[in-house]
């Protein structure tokens, strides 16, 4: 028995051994963890297991049978993140390149069926030349395994997908279907298509970096969620994501110790808003100040910044937050930020995370490039997703919400289980500028002093319309509150609305404008 657990522990070597010390230098040359390091660093000390460390390609095509691939270039397993159990494979770029063959796929494929039947997370590090050529259809099957139980997941466990080196071709699929995407600066990229193909289809001459690195997908296609600039500032952000989210979606998110107190008032709140409805200011600072120990976790803080994602918690409980963004763009709703928001609310909906709206916008940006990019179809998908979303929906209207996008910033209509204004609310059908020059416009042309007349009909406007006052009245606001109230109210909301219940029609699913 000795001999056999000596020979035992020799093959579990050989595996951990990766691709030999030689190829382990050049991967940490290039500022990376291996796979087994990246494990490490990212589960609790000691917490890991691994499964089938054995398993072996079975190609004997090109060669294949004479190729060595410990682990098959991917470790799989589970283990705890401060100690919750989570599902995690990292591909070995050591072996092969990381390539993916049709037993690398199974591995996946049986790390991923766990995590549905268990219900816990799975978090998948992504660092592969692609497709293992060799193995032909075998490794494009292999693909289309992991992108089934990838849809079949979604809703059920988080998906949270890690870029740290190349992920390119067919390969990009599978982050592109999961929940989150996280992308190391410099060392990864994402693309269908390599520059050279690009190259010689089209003569574009453009760098890796510049076609798929983490900045374009942050802040141009909007495919990666996060960027940090190295390995172990990406581990952390994982780690803290996870902190804010259930695992599956039949636990609610977890409740954290805080002490920052839920009857605390912010006085300086009423001046985070200038007086002006024109001036731009940074939602982040109402945020910071009325969520807990002024702690947010941003979602896609770099694409279509005119609106805010984040993870917040209130009362210790995990929210999501959806706020225009005054400081880009107005605040206005656009393409982009319709897409990120409603993305953002149905995954909230999907894990039972409530959602605070922060209301401050003027309507859609207008223009011939929206509305030939589709801006209705996009931003239908924000009506959708907050009509769809059965969690806790509270909303504060800040200032500015004006028209269509009064509705779609989680407006009464949209099922808004409680609506706070803050006295400076204008809710108004339009701006009152412009609602004045249609309104009144043969009483300011007629008058002997058309400007005078004009100012004086835009404050009666204000008076008589934009004002919460008006919704409030109609039952459509349920109170304009004093904003350095607001965390206290939303607290209570909050508490009142956990047991919120919502049963819809029977159907198979909704057919969401995409």
């Amino acid at each position: 028995m000795d001999e056999k657990i000596k020979g035992l522990e020799a093959r579990r070597k050989k595996v951990v051994d990766g691709g030999g010390a030689k190829r382990v230098a050049a991967q940490h040359e290039k500022g990376k963890m291996t796979a087994r390091e990246r494990i490490e660093a990212l589960l609790d000390p000691s917490s890991f297991t691994e499964l089938d460390t054995f398993v072996e390609h079975r190609c004997t095509d090109l060669g294949m049978v004479e190729i060595k691939a410990p682990g098959e270039g991917v470790v799989t397993g589970y283990g705890t993140v401060n100690g919750r159990l989570v599902y995690v494979f990292a591909q070995d770029f050591t072996v092969i390149g990381g390539s993916l063959g049709e037993a690398h796929a199974k591995k996946i494929c049986k790390a991923m069926d766990m995590a549905v039947k268990v219900g816990a997370p799975v978090i998948g590090i992504n660092d592969s030349g692609g497709a293992r050529i060799q193995e032909g259809v075998d490794a494009l099957c292999g693909y289309g395994d992991i992108f089934y139980r990838n849809v079949a997941s979604s809703g059920v466990v988080p998906q949270i997908s890690v870029i740290m080196g190349p992920c390119a071709g067919g390969a990009v699929y599978s982050p592109a279907l999961t929940d989150f995407v996280f992308m190391v600066e410099k060392t990864a990229n994402m693309f269908i298509t390599g520059p050279q193909v690009i190259k010689a289809v089209t003569g574009e001459d453009v760098s890796g970096e510049d076609l798929g690195g983490a900045l374009v997908h942050a802040a141009t296609s909007g495919v990666a969620h996060f960027t940090y600039p190295d390995e172990a500032s990406t581990i952390a952000g994982i780690k803290k994501l996870l902190s804010f989210l259930p695992q599956n979606n039949v636990e609610d998110p977890p409740l954290a110790a805080t002490k920052d107190a839920p009857t605390r008032r912010d006085e300086e709140l009423k001046n985070v808003i200038p007086d002006s409805a024109n001036k731009p200011y940074d939602v982040r600072e109402v945020i910071k100040r009325v969520f807990d120990a002024g702690d947010f976790l941003e979602v896609q803080p770099l694409y279509a910044m005119n609106i805010v994602t984040c993870f917040a918690r209130l009362g210790g409980r995990s929210v999501g937050i959806v706020a225009n963004q005054p400081k880009i763009m107005a605040g206005v709703l656009d393409i982009n930020a319709s897409d990120k928001a409603s993305r953002f609310i149905r995954f909230c909906d999907a894990f039972n995370i409530p959602l605070v709206t922060l209301t401050d916008t003027a309507g859609y940006l207008p223009g011939v490039g929206q509305e030939h990019g589709g801006v209705i179809r996009h931003g239908a998908k924000l009506l959708y997703a907050y009509s769809e979303a059965t969690v806790p929906k509270i909303t504060v209207i800040m200032r500015k919400a004006y028209g269509g996008a009064y509705i779609a910033m989680c407006s009464r209509h949209l099922g808004a289980d409680q609506v706070f204004a803050w006295p400076s609310a204008e809710i108004a059908v339009m701006g009152p500028d412009g609602a004045a020059n249609i309104i009144f416009k043969k009483e300011i042309e007629e008058s002997t002093d058309p400007l005078a007349t004009r100012k004086e009909k835009i404050a009666e406007y204000k008076e008589n319309f934009a004002n919460p006052y008006k919704a409030a009245i109609r039952g459509y606001v349920d109170d304009v509150i004093d904003p350095a109230d607001t965390r206290t109210r939303l607290v209570g909301a909050l508490a009142m609305l956990l047991g919120k219940r919502v049963q819809g029609p029977v159907r198979k699913h909704g057919n969401i404008p995409v």
